[in-house]
């Protein structure tokens, strides 16, 4: 009765965009939002948002779906600083398939080192996805 982990690719265009967000010039929020396709096995660019908040982030992302995340946030730091992560978020709602669970987490890591990510965040309830919530995992980060 148990499901063998799948972990599936990351494709290949998805790789070049993903390092082509890396090195943007802009300096305001943005995000790649990717999925799985399941039928090739396949992390795959799902949606492009340019200036977008945590807030609006959320509400682009399906409630009963996981999703990856990459997002370049403008981060004001308490001494004036200005830095913009990158950031990875897998959002992994309570409530979806576990078949789907088990393929976005048996692929986190896989695209995770693709993208060459170290702030890495998982969020089960896109409600908790905010400016607040954000700010607060990036803050261990100094």
């Amino acid at each position: 009765m148990s499901e063998s982990l799948v972990v599936c690719d990351v494709d290949e265009e998805l790789i070049t965009k993903l390092k082509a967000f890396r090195f943007r010039k802009e300096t305001n929020n943005a995000a790649i939002i990717m999925k799985i396709d399941k039928e090739r096995q396949l992390v795959i660019l799902d949606e492009e948002h340019e200036d977008i908040s945590p807030d609006d982030l959320k509400d682009e992302l399906p409630e009963r779906q996981p999703r990856f995340i990459v997002y370049s946030y403008k981060y004001q730091h308490d001494d004036g600083r200005v830095s913009y992560p990158l950031c990875f978020i897998f959002s992994s709602p309570v409530g979806c398939r576990m078949e789907l669970q088990m393929m976005y987490a048996g692929s986190k890591l896989t695209l995770v080192k693709a993208a060459n990510l170290s702030k890495v965040f998982e969020v089960r309830n896109t409600e908790d996805l905010s400016e607040e919530w954000l700010r607060e995992k990036l803050g261990f980060f100094g």
